[in-house]
Order: structure tokens, then C-alpha cells, then sequence
């Protein structure tokens, strides 16, 4: 029996590609393409409009000789992801809308849609590659890195379960991009030349400010330039009682208030803001330039510090609650007490960092052998054994 495959043709490179090699293995294939988002008026005009993009989609479908369809699922974008988004931003923290559209969009909704279509996979064009093994006489998948180091998207996957890694399909994982571009060439493919998009998931280049303030207000603000030898900076206890004492110690966020600096300017809202910035802020007359190493959203303030080795910048813990801890090798999930070495990343891109893993009863730390730069709340970290992805979570 023929297995049949729904790719999630997107209109870019990849996901072609990907169909291109499922027809080529024998798999029946299916084209499916998301319109995630309808608002016009936040895209930057012509850059990456989904009409464009879904006209491409149909083409490689054609040129493959396979079905070819649309589903709007702006709905569900909107409720899951840009509510998602805006809530996150008003709450001072930093959403990653890629990696929520990976678990809520393209692996929930679309999966459902596609398995109700009767499809025994669905694949995308992402950088990545599934792997099995057996634990405890169950057969458990694997989220492995891609083969190009450069390209590597398991980091968005981060938040993917057992039951949709057993349904997905990444055929272009094993390839480069290099040569995922000469194999569109060779097919005769659109999209072989058409550059990366860039941007929000589905929604195209999106002006992120004009985005935001759709929903949140601008509200005027202060500026404060906080120094390099502020106090708290070096009141490291010479001795810790406990293991817990030191990771609670590194873990804890600074906390500023205007009287630690000087003011050096105004902002339009403290939650268009986000730590490790250093466009938007206009300040001119620094030695260096100015970064944001705090927002408070409550007070409106924005806390920067001049260079990119200021201390406010760098932690080297980060903590995880338990509601948003997620194992994708749940059957290596930490109990409390436990520890793990790991290699992880708090961004996409990020060179994996050695670190140690601590569960406690409420959560996780995550403890890195050198300090990082710019721990956002909000973001994922995501953490690896060898090229294998096995857990990942919200920094709190």
C-alpha cells in the first residue's frame, strides 16, 4: 500500500524540494497550503504577500503532477499565535511565534486537517531529521539536528510530542541548502531561486512596532542608562549553602529602579521593547552603543546598559516552571533531584553552550557553564545530547 504524504507546500524552496523527493520515494503526495493571516495592512507592502506564495505552491504542485489545496486556518492563527503574541508582549515577556507555530499550527491544526485527509504523514521542509530507538521495548522517536550545521531549524521543533514526531516527515534534513537549491534546479522547480523568507511564521515581514501597537498602546517612558559598576553587580556571596542557594542566586533577575542611573531618553512603550536590543532606542552620545538589559512594563521603563559585554546582559541560569517544561524524550525526563549535562541554546542560531540541567519540585534550572547573554523571558531554551534535540522550555 501506497503511504500518502501531506507536505505543507509553503511557496519557498524547501518545502518543493521536500515534496520533490517524497513523489521520488514513492509516496503519494499531497500539497497543502496554509493561509495563516489576512491583515494587509501590517505587512510590508510586497514582501513576501502569501498570494505570491501560494501561487508558487501551486506551481511546484503541478510541476509534480500532485493535488493541490488551500486551508485557511487564519482563525486558529490568530486565536493560538498573534493573541498568543500580544498577551506574552504585555506581560513584559518575549514570545517566539516560530516555534508556537511549529506545535499549535503546523503540527496540531494542520496535522488533524491532513490526517483527517487520510494521511499517514505529514511533512515540511524543515532542517531536521527524525530518528528512532527503542526504550524500554518501545519504539521512541528521535528530534535529531539537520545535516547542515548552518541551517539546522530543530530548535523550532523544540516543542514537538511523541505522538506528532510519530507522524512527521523531514526529507530535506539529511541535505544542505546548497544542495536542496541544485535539486529544485535540476527538477525545474520555481521556487529553486526564490531567497529565504524572513519574518513571523505565515504573516510575511511584519513591521513588529506597527504590529503591536494595533493592540498595545504606546505609552510614553524613560530611558535610564544603568553603569557598569552598579552595586548588585558584584554582590556574589563568597560561599552558597547549598547547590539549590547558588542556582536560585545566579538564576534571580536584577531588579533597577530609575534612581540606579541616569536618565537618557524617552520610549514609546516599554513592551515594544526587549532584552539584548539595540535598534529603536535613539540615544546618541554613548561611548558605545546602548542595550536594553531590562523592561519594566508595569513602571514603563526601559534599563540599558552602553556596550555588549555590559554586566546587566549576562546571566548563567535561567529557570524553567514546571506547566512549561517539555520532554520530547519523555522517557529521559529529569524527576526531582535529578541532573543531566547538556549542550543548549536559548535562540535559534545560538552555538549549543554547555550546561547542566537541575530538576527541582517546582521546575527546572538550567545552568551554563558561561554566563549568556540577553536570557529572555518568553523565549525557549532548548537543550541537546549529542545531535539529538530532547527537551526544550519557556524561560520564566
Amino acid at each position: 500500500m501506497q503511504k500518502r504524504v501531506i507536505v505543507g507546500l509553503s511557496g519557498g524552496v524547501d518545502s518543493s524540494v521536500a515534496a520533490w523527493l517524497l513523489k521520488e520515494q514513492g509516496y503519494e503526495v499531497i500539497g497543502l497550503f496554509m493561509k495563516n493571516w489576512h491583515d494587509d495592512s501590517v505587512t510590508i507592502s510586497n514582501e513576501c504577500p502569501w498570494l505570491e506564495d501560494s501561487n508558487d505552491a501551486l506551481l511546484v504542485a503541478e510541476k509534480l503532477g500532485i493535488p493541490f489545496q488551500t486551508v485557511d486556518l487564519s482563525e486558529q492563527y490568530k486565536e493560538r499565535i498573534v493573541d498568543y503574541m500580544f498577551n506574552e508582549y504585555e506581560r513584559g515577556r518575549t514570545p517566539n511565534p516560530d516555534v508556537l507555530c511549529n506545535r499549535e499550527i503546523k503540527f496540531d491544526v494542520f496535522m488533524k486537517i491532513a490526517l483527517s485527509l487520510g494521511a499517514d504523514f505529514v511533512a515540511t521542509g524543515h532542517y531536521c531529521r527524525k530518528g528512532t530507538v527503542t526504550s524500554d521495548g518501545k519504539e521512541v522517536y528521535q528530534l535529531l539536528a539537520g545535516v547542515d550545521v548552518n541551517k539546522d531549524q530543530s530548535y523550532f521543533l523544540c516543542q514537538l510530542s511523541q505522538e506528532q514526531l510519530s507522524k512527521a516527515l523531514f526529507p530535506i534534513g539529511e541535505l544542505t541548502k546548497p544542495q536542496v537549491r541544485e535539486i529544485a534546479q535540476n527538477a525545474g522547480l520555481i521556487t529553486a531561486e526564490k531567497k529565504d523568507s524572513q519574518g513571523l511564521c505565515f504573516i510575511g515581514k511584519v513591521r513588529l512596532p506597527e504590529f503591536l501597537q494595533q493592540k498595545l498602546q504606546p505609552k510614553e517612558g524613560v530611558i535610564v542608562e544603568i553603569p557598569t559598576d552598579f552595586e548588585d553587580y558584584n554582590k556574589i556571596p563568597s560561599v552558597f549553602d547549598s547547590k539549590m542557594e547558588e542556582l536560585e542566586f545566579y538564576a534571580k533577575k536584577n531588579h533597577y529602579q530609575v534612581t540606579n542611573g541616569k536618565v537618557v531618553g524617552k520610549h514609546p512603550g516599554a513592551h515594544y521593547f526587549t532584552k539584548g536590543q539595540r535598534k529603536g532606542l535613539n540615544v546618541g552620545g554613548t561611548i558605545e552603543p546602548l542595550f536594553v538589559i531590562d523592561t519594566d512594563v508595569d513602571d514603563n521603563i526601559i534599563y540599558t546598559g552602553q556596550g555588549k559585554e555590559h554586566p546587566g546582559l549576562y546571566r548563567r541560569t535561567l529557570f524553567i516552571h514546571n506547566d512549561e517544561l517539555h520532554w520530547v524524550r519523555e522517557d529521559l525526563a529529569l524527576q526531582t533531584g535529578g541532573v543531566m549535562e547538556v549542550k543548549a541554546r536559548i535562540r535559534y542560531r545560538q552555538p549549543l553552550q554547555k550546561a547542566t540541567l537541575y530538576k527541582v519540585d517546582n521546575g527546572m534550572y538550567v545552568d551554563f557553564a558561561l554566563p549568556q547573554s540577553a536570557i529572555t523571558e518568553g523565549q525557549f531554551v532548548a537543550w541537546h545530547i549529542g545531535d539529538e534535540l530532547v527537551g526544550s522550555g519557556v524561560i520564566s
